[in-house]
């Protein structure tokens, strides 16, 4: 099952959350199960203090960030810098798996709310580098006012 399915059958969503960690092969915990749900429900990125304060269970710091590692590694998740240099977490999209992202999309965040959005239609731009450079990775990260603080 794709992840956008599980994103658009938001009711009977624990059996689906289910698949999908099986069909990462990871075992099915509480806390992994709770940290998907969040991230579905939220529809926005999440932040590893936003976790630990949204989630029902109460996870130390360890297994969040051990649940958000194995998340990224399986390609169920993927990283978006801010600009304090922290990190938040966004759902992949159905093309990721395991050590290979694909989320070439530009990403959003409100000045005013601080809310973070993956803008799945906005391509990040092809960008010419000299000869002899590579890229690995491009992040773009756009930042104003979100449609309700405007």
């Amino acid at each position: 099952m794709s992840y956008n399915a599980i994103l658009l059958n938001k009711t009977g969503m624990e059996p689906h959350i289910a698949d999908l960690l099986r069909k990462n092969q990871l075992s099915i915990t509480a806390s992994r199960r709770n940290i998907l749900e969040l991230f579905l429900q939220s529809g926005s990125a999440l932040a590893h203090h936003d976790i630990e304060s949204k989630t029902e269970e109460k996870y130390d710091r360890v297994t969040v960030y051990r649940t958000l590692q194995t998340f990224m590694e399986k390609g169920i998740i993927h990283t978006i810098p801010t600009p304090d240099n922290s990190i938040k977490y966004a759902l992949c999209k159905d093309n990721c798996e395991e050590g290979h992202h694909h989320d070439d999309h530009v990403h959003f965040m409100c000045t005013k709310c601080g809310i973070t959005t993956c803008l799945e239609d906005v391509h990040v731009p092809e960008i010419k580098l000299p000869r002899g450079y590579n890229t690995r990775q491009t992040e773009v990260v756009v930042s104003g006012l979100c449609k309700a603080c405007s």
